[in-house]
């Protein structure tokens, strides 16, 4: 068994949750909730699996590095962080209906990862690094930056959450009810943007160094330096 079958099994696996979590919403079904949570601690766990062993296929295959080189690599971190996250908040909070926005967002960035080369152009082949690759400072960053995104994702599902409920807080029945009351949603989306906003700062200061250490300049205005100091700034100003 290789990462790439594993992976798979992952992808069912949360699969399988996110169904969990919006049966449990729709049905108004607390039980499928407590199995979801269990579930998606399962695909954490073959995520991780996954995760490390690409990277001992790596050394096996002689040039060794850790799997965050590409963006099927990025996204299956991607994934793994978003569940990671929400995990913690489900069993700081408790509030479980969040899983039935954020962990379909694990499902797909996996899923969208897996499917075919020739469809979503994504090099799923681990290779050896180019040398401005070979740095530590890649890992910190990738590492940073994609922490930052989750945050940020699972704070979008939040703002689903928020939006639905907008106007309706007097309602006590049907599924709107089983929401969370718009100041609690607004409070956990800010705090998750709060955490996002850190990591993408400590990103952008760790790319910066990572730039320069490869190619001697530390800001080159290339289109996703450009695109990450807007989006900085867009969060900055929330």
């Amino acid at each position: 068994m290789n990462s790439s079958i594993v992976l798979s099994i992952a992808t069912f696996i949360y699969a399988l949750a996110a169904f969990l979590y919006v049966f449990s919403w729709v049905f108004k079904k607390p039980s499928a909730a407590r199995t979801a949570l269990w579930v998606t601690v399962t695909g954490i766990l073959a995520n991780s699996a996954g995760i490390i062993m690409r990277w001992t296929e790596s050394y096996h295959m002689g040039f060794g590095h850790a799997p965050f080189s590409n963006l099927y690599e990025s996204l299956i971190f991607f994934s793994w962080v978003i569940a990671l996250i929400f995990v913690i908040i489900d069993r700081k909070y408790k509030v479980p209906i969040v899983g039935t926005f954020t962990v379909p967002l694990a499902f797909l960035a996996l899923a969208y990862a897996s499917l075919p080369t020739d469809i979503t152009n994504i090099n799923q082949q681990i290779q050896p690094l180019v040398p401005a690759l070979k740095s530590n400072w890649l890992i910190a960053h990738v590492i940073t930056c994609f922490i930052g995104y989750a945050a940020f994702a699972i704070a979008f599902g939040v703002s689903i959450m928020y939006l639905v409920k907008l106007g309706r807080e007097s309602e006590s029945g049907g599924w709107i009810g089983l929401l969370p009351d718009t100041e609690a949603l607004d409070a956990l989306s800010y705090q998750l943007i709060m955490f996002g906003f850190l990591f993408l700062t400590i990103g952008i200061i760790t790319g910066s160094v990572w730039a320069n250490t490869a190619w001697g300049r530390y800001w080159g205005w290339d289109p996703k330096e450009t695109w990450s100091l807007i989006t900085w700034i867009i969060y900055a100003v929330l």
